[in-house]
């Protein structure tokens, strides 16, 4: 008889943990509170614009071997695209300059030595002071290990950092951006290559993990929210969902992967990331021109990062508290005039959305990141998956994947004591 665990929360955490539980040989069961899962990681049809459009534009690289170990099991290795080699195209809004940061494939970082490949401005000696980002404490940030400033900072590193912490890059943990560039960066651009899901994050991320946990007779089971844990001594005994309480065996592994606020309010005495920071995202409705880079960062503007689809352009902006709250007409006439004098399109607004994430993760400063749990709990037999709990790396794809993993792995070991 196959061992059973129950997964609480579908989004990218929760389906990993589901996924990998699975493949260990659990009967997996999953109940998500929302209408659809997914998490922050979501598609639908928009009316407005009469297309599939993604909540947010999420941005993984060919290095993230969380990404590319859940992909291929459940059969979607092929549903990422994106650039045979490490290509980053940047365009100045204040200077009208255009460029693109290239990498070379291997960690010895020859690139330096080369003008076309990298930021203009600089010198192979501009790089030298990013060695420091490779180390720094707990409490440091990493206005303390580099200085904020010059060309290498204004026009690769605060834009790159920005979008991977999604927190005002001189603010941020110097420890887990040393984790993002020693993944990344120090291994050289063949792990840099950035990927993009096709055609959307649902049909790449999610859609294929639930026909894939279908077939092998693992249930999700969606609307229907998890209203209390019962506790006795160290173990889960029941989850209550308010029309019925299930009971659980000691022996039954229970994986949380629901948003920090929620596990705190589940969970006696939990400490959690309790300060977030917001993206905001536009979608317009209308075709980019042929040639149209797939991403571009964009310096001196309101946008940050310009997504360019099949049938839409899209824009994200990380760390958008301020401007989370500004009118959303306002804000797509804003990201409109910057795309069609950038792109050569015509002034006139298309079809538009603005969609607003106030709280898409956690603030990835030292004081946040040492708020960070592991999967273990008091509990044994519960335990916690999420991009906010302490995964090594900031809230992202990458990391919400890994955390499952890491929550499965432990309950597997249960089931084996």
């Amino acid at each position: 008889m196959r061992p059973r665990a129950r997964v609480v929360g579908a989004g990218l955490s929760g389906l990993s943990a589901a996924v990998e539980l699975t493949d260990a040989g659990f009967a997996v069961e999953v109940t998500e509170g929302a209408a659809q899962a997914g998490g922050r990681c979501r598609s639908y049809h928009d009316p407005a614009l009469d297309r599939v459009i993604d909540n947010g534009n999420h941005l993984v690289l060919s290095g993230n071997r969380a990404v590319a170990r859940y992909l291929t099991t459940i059969g979607a290795g092929d549903r990422l695209t994106g650039p045979e080699t490490a290509a980053f195209a940047f365009v100045d809004l204040v200077t009208d300059e255009r460029w693109t940061f290239r990498p070379n494939d291997g960690p010895v970082p020859w690139w330096v030595f080369a003008k076309s490949r990298r930021v203009p401005g600089t010198t192979p000696l501009s790089y030298a002071p990013l060695a420091r980002l490779l180390g720094g404490g707990p409490t440091e940030t990493v206005a303390d290990r580099i200085a904020t400033s010059g060309p290498v900072w204004d026009r690769l590193l605060d834009p790159v950092l920005l979008a991977a912490l999604n927190t005002a890059s001189a603010e941020g943990s110097a420890a887990l951006t040393a984790a993002v560039l020693r993944e990344s960066v120090a291994r050289g651009g063949r792990a840099m290559r950035p990927r993009i899901a096709e055609p959307t994050l649902a049909a790449a991320f999610v859609d294929p993990a639930l026909t894939w946990l279908a077939a092998q007779g693992s249930a999700v089971t969606l609307g229907r929210r998890l209203r209390r844990l019962r506790l006795e001594g160290d173990v889960v005994t029941g989850l209550d969902y308010g029309d019925a309480i299930e009971p659980v065996s000691a022996d039954d592994p229970v994986v949380l992967a629901v948003p920090p606020w929620v596990a705190a309010a589940l969970v006696p005495d939990l400490v959690v990331p309790d300060d977030f920071r917001a993206i905001v995202n536009a979608h317009f409705a209308v075709v980019p021109p042929k040639g149209t880079p797939a991403m571009l960062g964009v310096i001196g503007g309101a946008a940050q990062w310009i997504f360019a689809f099949d049938d839409r352009i899209s824009v994200t902006v990380s760390a958008a508290d301020i401007m989370v709250d500004r009118d959303r007409a306002e804000l797509a006439a804003t990201f409109w005039a910057e795309i069609s004098y950038i792109h050569g399109l015509p002034v006139d607004l298309p079809p538009w959305q603005i969609v607003k994430e106030k709280r898409a993760t956690f603030a990835a400063t030292p004081a946040q990141e040492i708020r960070r749990p592991g999967a273990a709990t008091r509990w044994r037999n519960l335990f916690l998956a999420g991009d906010w709990t302490a995964t090594g790396l900031p809230a992202t794809i990458e990391g919400a994947l890994r955390s499952g993993v890491t929550a499965a792995g432990l309950a597997d070991t249960l089931s084996r004591v």
